[in-house]
């Protein structure tokens, strides 16, 4: 018997502005199958830029990197005089299937 079915293959890219929250988006993704590589950036209104790359399939789950560049700045609060600044570098988040690795 002939197997009609056949393994999807995507590519997808999108962007936005919001003027309203001042954030910038952009989006790529390919799929292959059940195998997918993506990822996506957002320019937040904190200052702050923070790009996720990720992968994910059948044997290894979701794995994503999330990288936040810059200095958040947070206004005012309370009256009080100063805002607060934070900023996180390179965050790695996901399964990471039945291969052995080193956390």
């Amino acid at each position: 018997m002939l197997n009609t079915m056949t393994t999807p293959t995507t590519n997808s890219l999108t962007a936005s502005k919001t003027p309203h929250t001042h954030d910038h988006k952009s989006q790529h993704e390919h799929r292959d199958g059940h195998h997918v590589t993506g990822s996506y950036e957002l320019h937040e209104p904190d200052g702050t830029h923070r790009v996720v790359k990720y992968i994910s399939g059948p044997h290894t789950g979701f794995e994503a990197i999330v990288e936040r560049h810059g200095h958040a700045h947070h206004p005012d609060h309370h009256g009080n005089d100063y805002g607060a600044t934070s900023w996180v570098d390179v965050t790695h988040w996901g399964h990471q299937g039945d291969e052995d690795h080193e956390h």
